[in-house]
């Protein structure tokens, strides 16, 4: 697409376009005996290194796949490289998460997954975070528009904050949630709340403070509930606990 917002052209992204005539690259093929470890990494791998040196912790091929570790201090301007550099063109953020391992001493990690379609290329990003540190990650929002959501939901699910969006709440769980991060190692399977509770903390929220109508209408749902249904989610009935 045309980088001018006024322009009425549009120039679709060709997957595989910008793959030399005759790579055997250029032809889609599903690969076969796919090692688990120490396969062929991803060409990006080596030009990060030559790019960015020691910021490049390491790199990993599992199941075929490139995983670069990369100094959190560095992992924006890595990643803005990828995707502005002529020979790399990582176009799509597919997805932003993090992972927490049960052994208390492992840092926790902060994943980018991007993809190059014109050279039909995947790596994948993560930073780690030590324990201790604060839970911050640099936000790529600059980089991807797409990258809005995907770094709410990771703050919402994790509690890493990423600094730079500019508009970071909580996506799936309501703003006011007080239980913490559901997808933290620390946090319960049945939450610290009763369901009980945890709804009428939903329904006693005020939508309209930050959302339009439009955007939410738990207020309008539950104006349609049955009067008897109602009554007993005021009242604070403990349902099914």
């Amino acid at each position: 697409m045309s980088n001018d917002p006024g322009s009425p052209t549009f120039t679709p992204v060709v997957a595989g376009s910008a793959i030399a005539s005759g790579d055997a690259a250029a032809s889609p093929a599903s690969r076969v005996n796919v090692a688990h470890r120490g396969g062929e990494a991803n060409q990006s791998a080596d030009a990060l290194k030559q790019t960015f040196g020691a910021a490049v912790r390491r790199v990993d091929v599992v199941w075929g796949e490139t995983t670069v570790y990369i100094e959190l201090a560095r992992v924006h301007d890595a990643i803005k490289w990828l995707h502005d550099d002529a020979s790399q063109r990582y176009d799509y953020l597919s997805d932003v998460t993090a992972v927490e391992f049960r052994d208390l001493e492992q840092p926790i990690e902060v994943v980018w997954h991007l993809r190059s379609l014109p050279y039909r290329r995947f790596i994948r990003i993560k930073a780690q975070i030590e324990k201790g540190q604060k839970l911050e990650a640099p936000s790529v929002w600059d980089i991807y528009r797409g990258a809005d959501w995907l770094e709410r939901e990771c703050y919402d699910m994790f509690g890493i904050r990423f600094v730079g969006h500019p508009d970071l709440r909580r996506l799936l769980m309501w703003e006011q949630y007080k239980e913490g991060y559901p997808l933290r190692k620390d946090f319960p399977a049945r939450g610290r709340f009763s369901r009980s509770e945890q709804l009428r903390q939903a329904l006693a929220a005020n939508p309209e403070a930050r959302y339009s109508k439009d955007e939410l209408s738990i207020a309008d749902a539950f104006e349609d509930l049955p009067e008897d249904m109602k009554r007993r989610l005021r009242s604070g009935e403990r349902v099914g606990e």
